[in-house]
């Protein structure tokens, strides 16, 4: 039971889950498999969980680390719980169906087009026009491109982060140095807007909210990194393009 507690909360937490979540369902799996009681310590780089059964304690310490963020593991995961809770999965069940748990990814091509996609209404929501889409269009979608074949190759993600900035913002800025359209400022701010670590900080401010200062301060030290590293390559970017007298 300690185990499987542990995998649970392992689990939510590499994946992006806040940190309520996390011990809430570390918890029910635990009662739910038979456990007296479970309590759990959540820090940003590990995972704290002991049971108490037939008067017994019984402590496991997992490391942390992060996986991305993945919310079709996160469902999984509680699915699985609440299974073991309706009594549809005993100890065995719970562990075999955790084993299969993978995390769902849609083909590199499909998420860069989309993100294209995606921008490109943020550029027309801002009233850009035509043209000033399409940069961002294009943009975004080479950046986003960039930004999965780095995660593929392990980068760090504040490299990952600054990259994705440069190549977004350098061929956005195309649009200035050639006078593309009429919106090219649009555009150039579009384009990196795939890079704001809007789930990081949503769980951030919910973790401290909740109480759970620990991992929400990290948090928010992580998305304040990220956030200064893609301001670091929107700011090389144009510099190298020499683009400042436009902006």
């Amino acid at each position: 039971m300690t185990r499987l507690c542990a995998r649970t909360a392992l689990m939510l937490l590499q994946h992006g889950a806040e940190s309520a979540l996390v011990e809430n369902t570390a918890r029910r799996v635990g009662v739910a498999l038979g456990a007296e009681g479970v309590e759990i310590a959540l820090m940003s780089s590990a995972v704290v969980v002991t049971t108490l059964s037939e008067r017994h304690c019984i402590t496991t310490v997992r490391r942390n680390e992060d996986r991305g963020i993945n919310v079709h593991v996160l469902i999984e995961v509680q699915q699985a719980m609440l299974d073991a809770e309706t009594g549809k999965l005993d100890r065995h069940g719970y562990r075999e169906r955790l084993e299969v748990i993978r995390p769902l990814r849609y083909p590199r091509w499909l998420v860069a087009l989309v993100v294209g996609l995606a921008c490109a209404c943020f550029a027309r929501l801002a009233h850009a026009d035509l043209a000033g889409c399409l940069v961002a269009f294009v943009a975004s979608g080479s950046a986003m491109f960039v930004r999965q074949h780095l995660a593929a190759l392990h980068f760090s993600p504040l490299i990952n982060f600054f990259a994705t900035a440069f190549v977004a913002t350098s061929i956005a800025a195309q649009g200035l140095v050639w006078g593309i359209g009429s919106t090219p400022k649009v555009a150039m701010a579009a384009s990196v807007l795939m890079l704001v670590p809007g789930f990081p900080l949503i769980n951030a401010v919910a973790d401290m909210v909740k109480g759970y200062m620990n991992t929400g301060i990290t948090r928010w030290a992580v998305a304040t990194m990220l956030s200064a590293a893609t301001c670091t390559g929107v700011i090389l970017a144009t510099s190298v393009w020499d683009v400042w007298g436009w902006l």
